[in-house]
Parts: structure tokens; sequence; C-alpha cells
């Protein structure tokens, strides 16, 4: 009765979630147009671009720091099946920071084009997120590379391990420090450029990204995991199938006679 209860719950709240997406992105989208122009910038119409492409940067780092827990949880498990599911999940949050980091990357050069004339100014945040993708591309060229499914999940799940140190070193402290000159002014900070209405519509956004990012991840994980029940119910219904295994048959000797 109380799983049953809590399960209702958590559909209802799955639907009113999905609704408030359904109605915030397209009512967040126009008061994105609303604002006034952003001061202190080239091209302050096109300043709005920052509305999504801050958000991308923060969801790609925020499951650059989920993804290598799960890695954690499924080189720990002993039982198989947990493995296996801890790797999905691994495998979904690192597609997504790869998918928004991508987009990040996009959004980015654009903005630099508008704003600073030139398409890639080699800018410390710049080269510091793309090396990040790449490091975090290379995981996936690792899992293709390992035919294995035990061994594709354990060393790609080392390897995105041992790359935590230093993707958050790219993207939190080597783009800061002091003696690193970047074009990236520190907009959430008063005075950083934007004000009050474009920080409220920054925050709404992030809000919507993430929300959206989540309901794939779960889509992408509840995908995965119907994957493996089906997989291991085949094989439960293969060892059923197959023919018991015979013993050893001790030879007997028979008369000449045949009597």
């Amino acid at each position: 009765m109380t799983n049953d209860s809590s399960s209702s719950s958590a559909s209802v709240l799955g639907i009113v979630g999905k609704a408030l997406l359904i109605v915030g992105i397209p009512a967040v989208t126009v008061w994105g147009f609303m604002v006034p122009p952003a001061e202190g910038f080239m091209q302050p119409d096109l300043a709005r671009m920052l509305f999504f492409h801050l958000p991308c940067a923060l969801g790609s780092s925020i499951f650059l720091m989920l993804a290598p827990y799960f890695a954690l949880r499924n080189l720990r498990s002993k039982d198989h099946a947990d493995g296996v599911a801890w790797d999905i999940r691994t495998v979904a949050a690192t597609e997504i920071a790869l998918v928004t980091g991508i987009l990040t990357l996009v959004t980015g050069s654009l903005f630099s084009k508008v704003q600073w004339g030139e398409w890639w100014n080699w800018d410390p945040r710049q080269t510091s997120f793309l090396l990040v993708m790449l490091i975090v591309a290379a995981y996936f060229a690792l899992r293709g590379a390992l035919p294995d499914a035990e061994r594709k999940a354990h060393n790609s799940g080392a390897y995105l391990l041992a790359a935590v140190l230093p993707i958050m070193f790219l993207i939190f402290v080597y783009p800061r420090l002091p003696q690193v000159a970047t074009l990236h002014p520190n907009l959430l900070q008063k005075g950083g450029g934007l004000d009050a209405n474009y920080r409220n519509v920054f925050l709404s956004t992030f809000v919507l990204v993430t929300g959206v990012t989540a309901w794939i991840y779960q889509l992408r994980v509840r995908a995965g995991l119907y994957e493996l029940e089906l997989e291991l119910q085949n094989a439960e219904l293969a060892d059923r199938d197959r023919p018991a295994a015979t013993g050893m048959v001790r030879p007997v000797s028979l008369p000449s006679d045949g009597g």
C-alpha cells in the first residue's frame, strides 16, 4: 500500500514537472527577448545568447561531476547486474555532459564571433573547455575499442576516475588563476556585465535546462535498465533450454556370447 502511494505520488510529480517544463520553456524564451539589450557588449542584442550558453556549460559540469561517482560505484560493486546498472548511469551522465559541452562550445564560438570578432580566440576558458571535451570524447573512444562488456565498463570507469582532477582543474581552477588573462567577464557577479533582469532570465533558463537534461538522463537510464533486464531474462531462458550436462559414463563389459 505504501509503495503504491509512493509510486503514485512520484508519477504525479513527474507529470507536473513535465508540464512545467513544457510551459516554462516558451515562457522563458519570450521573457529573454523582452529584456532590454545588455550594456557593455559590442552587440548588446546578441548578448542574449548567454541565456543558453551559460546553462549548458554549468549543466555539462554538473554531469561531469556525477559520472565519476557512478563509475566509482560500478568499480566497487560486487554484483554483476548492479555493476552494469551503475555503468549505464555512468554512460548516460557522460553522454549528456558531452552533448551539453558541445553546445557550450558552439554557442561560445558564436558569441566570440559577434562580440570579439573571431570564431575562436584561444581564450583560456575556451581552450580549457575544449580540452575537457576531448578528454570526455576519449572516454567513448576507449569504450568503443574494447569488445568485452566487463572490461569496457571497468577500464572506462577507471579512466573517468583518473580524469576527474584534470577536468576539475581545467574547468574551475586554470581559467581563474590571477596570471591567466581571459576575455570572459565574471558575468554572474555584480557589475560583471549582466543586470538583474539578465540574471533572473539566466537562472530561469538554468533551471529549465537542468530539468530537461535530468529528464533525458532518466529516460536514457530507464531504457538501459530495461535492456539489461531483457538480457538477463534471455540468458535465463537460454540456460533452461540448454540440455542437461552429461556425466561420466563408466564402460561396462558384455559377455562375448551375447547372453
